[in-house]
């Protein structure tokens, strides 16, 4: 007897794609950073500094109204303390018994031609008082500042990690088909009919 169903298996299809971990390095730029700072030059000059002060020599030749009063004041305290000191001694000689006649000795000491300096002198009396500061010349010098920065370049590692990708490509089937002949009832009529099998995959 010749079968009547044809059972074939259809398998499982699949497909893995593996993807392996990896470890990349990215490496940045390293970088020079110049800085420079301008020098300087500076110069200071102080020139000679002269103080002049004719106030006492002024005053010698023609004082002010104040110095004139008080120039004045000293000559009259000096003439009276002369006067004082003549009028004293001239007492002294009065009171003397060993002096016959002391009136004749002062009228004689009065009548004396005054000896000594008679006034001569030469204006002014006294210079200008002079002082002066000595000169100053300073130099600063400073050379440009070059500096240097450098950022090394740090390294990023970056880890990958695996990947295992699994996909079906057929999925898995089972087809049955009648590959028999038709059965007829009797069977002595299939000699009449002219009959094709049935699709039953149609």
């Amino acid at each position: 007897m010749e079968p009547l169903l044809k059972i074939t298996t259809i398998p499982i299809k699949y497909e893995i794609k593996v993807k392996k971990a990896s470890l990349e390095y990215s490496h940045s730029k390293a970088q020079l950073i110049t800085n420079r700072e301008k020098g300087s030059f500076d110069i200071k000059n102080s020139p000679i500094k002269v103080r002049l002060d004719t106030y006492n020599a002024r005053n010698s030749v023609c004082p002010t109204t104040m110095e004139s009063v008080r120039q004045n004041a000293q000559k009259g305290l000096a003439a009276a303390q002369e006067a004082t000191a003549a009028y004293a001694e001239e007492g002294a000689l009065l009171l003397d018994p060993n002096i016959s006649n002391p009136l004749d000795q002062i009228a004689i000491h009065r009548a004396q031609m005054p000896t000594g300096e008679f006034g001569l002198q030469f204006l002014p009396t006294t210079g200008p008082d002079i002082e002066w500061s000595n000169p100053d010349l300073s130099i600063q010098y400073q050379m440009d500042k070059l500096s240097f920065d450098i950022k090394v370049a740090n390294g990023d590692f970056e880890f990958i990690p695996g990947d295992v990708e699994v996909s079906i490509t057929q999925m898995p089937d089972v087809q049955i088909e009648y590959i028999g002949k038709p059965i007829y009832v009797p069977p002595s009529a299939a000699e009449f009919f002219n009959h094709s099998p049935v699709d039953v995959l149609a």
